[in-house]
């Protein structure tokens, strides 16, 4: 076979393999760089991934909370890496590089996946994803809150405080008489986070919630029994 024949043969062969992304651009990388918001339509679920320029395999580092996301898109749990295609979509890979995710820029820096077998899925810059969010200060939180089952019982009582416990956290106190779910859980701090109220244990779990009304908050993912915060 002719040299020629064979260097078509292969160009080919490498244009045809699953995954394989054209160059890019440091400019395109750099500006991809940053945090993100994955949610879901109803933006009910949300997750904060961290893309790095950092090569890894498959395309580049990301961070993103695995207990907390994999939660709300169990399909992050095979997710190592992100990479942009050549028409500058972004592709969040597994670790044999195939694609789990893909987003394709559907307005000014708003992406959507929609791949079988998952729902509609969206990314976005994180701080404009932000400032489309209500916004509260510990000043309008603290002081008592009780937690409600979505049977409407109140199973505790928390005081949110505004002495600081760390970097961005609030002091959280439990008041005697709470429930078994709620003592195991054990919060010990409070934050906004991307206008979420967060409530976090010293063992490093987090539970969040998504305001649903003025003095109202909903734990997020929900599950079959809702849990509210409610003054």
């Amino acid at each position: 076979m002719h040299r020629p024949i064979l260097f078509a043969i292969a160009l080919a062969i490498v244009a045809a393999a699953p995954g394989r992304l054209g160059a890019q651009s440091p400019d395109a990388i750099k500006d991809t760089v940053g945090s993100w918001e994955i949610s879901n339509a109803d933006r009910d679920r949300t997750c904060i991934v961290q893309f790095k320029a950092d090569a890894a395999p498959g395309g580049y580092k990301l961070e993103f909370d695995k207990t907390a996301c994999t939660v709300a898109f169990p399909a992050l749990k095979d997710v190592v890496a992100w990479n942009l295609t050549p028409d500058d979509s972004v592709r969040l890979v597994d670790a044999k590089g195939r694609t789990v995710y893909e987003f394709n820029e559907v307005e000014s820096g708003m992406y959507e996946s929609l791949r079988p077998g998952q729902p509609l899925t969206f990314l976005q810059n994180a701080a404009a994803a932000a400032a489309t969010m209500p916004t509260h200060n510990a000043d309008e939180l603290a002081g008592d809150w009780k937690f409600v089952r979505g049977s409407g019982a109140t199973v505790c009582i928390i005081t949110l405080s505004k002495a600081a416990a760390g970097k961005d956290d609030f002091a959280l106190k439990i008041n005697p008489g709470c429930d078994a779910a709620i003592t195991r859980f054990a919060p010990s701090s409070w934050q906004i986070d991307h206008g979420e109220l967060v409530l976090k244990s010293a063992k490093g779990q987090a539970w969040r919630f998504e305001e649903n009304d003025d003095n109202t908050w909903q734990r997020i993912p929900e599950g079959p029994d809702p849990l509210l915060l409610m003054r």
